[in-house]
């Protein structure tokens, strides 16, 4: 499939399950993207594990300058204060809308399960059209000689398993935001 339509089909299919997409040229735009709506829904916190040194430093300095608080590691001490979680995606599956994300990390898990809003890089390089075409992919984390934990998001959270009622946050964020970064930024 082509990336056009790979990228057509992602938001497409993303936004079917209530995730809010947005294209974007870069770490930075995702960054500002992220402290705007973290202020905008009167949040405090961001927790962004698994940010590299310099991309850390540059978030850190923007939550400040916007007088929000960021948190990167032993994120299980600050559960009851976080308000968005910031992670950047391995891959995207097109035909479902659905991120894939190394969450071998107890702080990534966290900030994706544990914060009301998600918000999630995907470098559009890394669409995949669909499930099967990460299986050579997966099969290489597979052969890993260490314990590993991938999830596979699609939307925000929601059940309807009370009353068949659905509530969305339950077991997860209230909002999931997609913000694919153009391929030569990835």
């Amino acid at each position: 499939m082509e990336p056009e339509k790979q990228l057509k089909l992602m938001k497409e299919k993303a936004e079917a399950v209530q995730a809010v997409v947005t294209e974007i040229k870069g770490l930075d735009e995702a960054f500002q993207y992220t402290i705007n709506l973290t202020k905008d829904q009167g949040g405090k916190a961001i927790a962004a594990p698994g940010l590299d040194e310099n991309d850390r430093a540059k978030m850190e300095a923007v939550c400040q300058q916007n007088e929000l608080v960021l948190l990167t590691k032993s994120l299980r001490d600050h559960i009851l204060g976080l308000h968005t979680g910031f992670t950047i995606a391995d891959w995207g599956i097109a035909e479902t809308g659905t991120l894939v994300l190394d969450s071998t990390s107890e702080d990534i898990r966290v900030a994706t399960m544990l914060a009301e809003t998600h918000v999630a890089v995907l470098p559009a390089s890394k669409i995949k059209p669909d499930s099967m075409s990460l299986t050579n992919e997966l099969n290489a984390v597979l052969k890993r000689d260490a314990p590993i934990y991938y999830a596979f998001i699609t939307g925000a959270s929601r059940t309807a398993d009370i009353e068949r009622v659905l509530a969305v946050g339950v077991h997860g964020p209230k909002e999931l935001h997609i913000l694919i970064m153009e391929e030569n930024n990835a």
